[in-house]
């Protein structure tokens, strides 16, 4: 596959963000599959389509991309708060394309993908609203922080100028995949539970391990008052959704 941005009738866009924007959206369209079936390529959506970009021509899962010039860092910029907020709750957000491009080659660097099933209230950062005097003034923006979600959905495409295998990525998709199993509104607690256990970096943790950030997860559910209980009860759904294993009493190990 090729690196490089497609440069053809970019001529025609005087803006940079303009140029860009359609380069890595053509990129994306010759190069980006399914990870969710065995479809070699995905379709560009209708325009007009907010929030996607492209669709699977074969199973019909949603994508969507976000490009930037800079490397990937801890989060990057998404469009209206309350639009993502409730696309996570009513469990309809897209799967997520986030590239990587160098401005100077014209050439993508990174690329990782997210699982729409991946994405947890807590993976969303409000932003303050625009000023009175912007044309937009009063709206509300977000941030989607990346760290926030965990490793094992931050899947790896583009490293180092490097394709991963596609049957790869289709694995490491496929292994988080149980997770679409559960309600939305119960996949936030297991999400932020599983970035802790992963934050850990231990391929074995007890329990005391997770306890020791009651607090962060505390903030994140304010309105639960029995968080270890829940610690321990999304424990038991991690581990029989086959990303845990139990060893013993408070012992567990990654899958």
């Amino acid at each position: 596959m090729d690196l490089h941005l497609p440069t053809a009738n970019l001529d025609r866009y005087k803006s940079a963000s303009q140029r860009a924007r359609v380069g890595t959206e053509s990129w994306g369209a010759a190069n980006f599959f399914c990870p969710s079936c065995q479809s070699p390529r995905l379709k560009p959506a209708p325009q007009g389509f907010a929030a996607v970009d492209y669709f699977c021509p074969s199973c019909e899962s949603p994508f969507q991309l976000k490009s930037q010039s800079r490397p990937i860092g801890a989060k990057i910029v998404d469009a209206a708060y309350s639009e993502m907020k409730r696309a996570i709750v009513e469990d309809r957000t897209p799967n997520l394309y986030v590239l990587h491009y160098d401005l100077a080659d014209w050439a993508v660097r990174s690329v990782i993908l997210v699982p729409h099933f991946a994405f947890a209230l807590s993976a969303v950062e409000k932003r303050p609203p625009l000023a009175p005097t912007a044309r937009r003034a009063g709206w509300v923006g977000c941030n989607i922080l990346l760290d926030k979600i965990p490793e094992d959905a931050r899947i790896p495409i583009v490293q180092s100028g490097e394709f991963r295998p596609t049957s790869e990525v289709r694995s490491a998709y496929e292994r988080l995949r149980p997770l679409e199993k559960l309600q939305s509104e119960k996949r936030g607690w297991t999400l932020d539970v599983l970035n802790v256990v992963r934050s850990l970096k231990k391929a074995e943790f007890s329990l005391s391990d997770v306890y020791a950030h009651t607090a962060a997860l505390a903030k994140l559910h304010p309105n639960n008052a029995h968080v270890r209980d829940k610690i321990r009860q999304q424990l038991q759904v991690l581990r029989d959704l086959g990303l845990l294993a139990f060893l013993s009493p408070g012992s567990y190990r990654l899958n």
